[in-house]
């Protein structure tokens, strides 16, 4: 596989930044999804409202409908299972879910940029990829492939340094 040219460095460097702030923020919006598909689909059956008849930041209540087994949340399609909200206002716990959703997106990119900029294999983008729903791997990943990509450059960059200048340079 060949490897990135010194000449593309300050665009990996740039990509690396992006990617470094896309992972944190999927990750923390991912933790946030994780926490609301908790208090939604646990038995506490709850959703979080900014604004309305609570008050400014508040818990609702979500109904069950009636065909609902504790099973039947977690499999997919929720065998006929309905959930209403009773809140109102905006909420914030359905704005949580479009926004991870919208950034990871915007992840995938950042990911995308890094993966092609230091010609990694695909599989290495898939990998790349899963830090944005499988939770807390995006810290993880984060910080192995900031270390990873500055210890390539820094070696490239001295191995090209220490390198003797081509006879037409001199």
């Amino acid at each position: 596989m060949p490897e990135p040219k010194i000449a593309s460095f300050p665009a990996i460097r740039g990509a690396l930044k992006f990617y470094q702030i896309a992972s944190i923020i999927t990750g923390v919006m991912l933790l946030l999804l994780l926490a609301e598909m908790i208090l939604k689909y646990s038995p506490s059956h709850l959703e979080l409202f900014l604004g309305g008849s609570g008050g400014f930041l508040w818990f609702a209540d979500v109904i069950v409908g009636d065909g609902c087994q504790w099973y039947s949340l977690f499999v997919p399609g929720g065998m006929g299972c309905e959930l209403t909200s009773v809140g109102d206002g905006a909420n914030l716990s359905l704005m949580i879910l479009v926004a991870h959703g919208w950034f990871y997106v915007v992840y995938l990119f950042a990911c995308f940029r890094v993966w092609s900029l230091m010609r990694w294999p695909f599989l290495r983008f898939i990998l790349l990829a899963l830090g944005g729903v499988i939770p807390f791997l995006s810290f993880f990943m984060e910080l192995r492939v900031s270390r990873e990509v500055k210890a390539y450059l820094a070696t490239r960059e001295a191995s090209a340094a220490s390198a003797p200048a081509p006879e037409g340079a001199r």
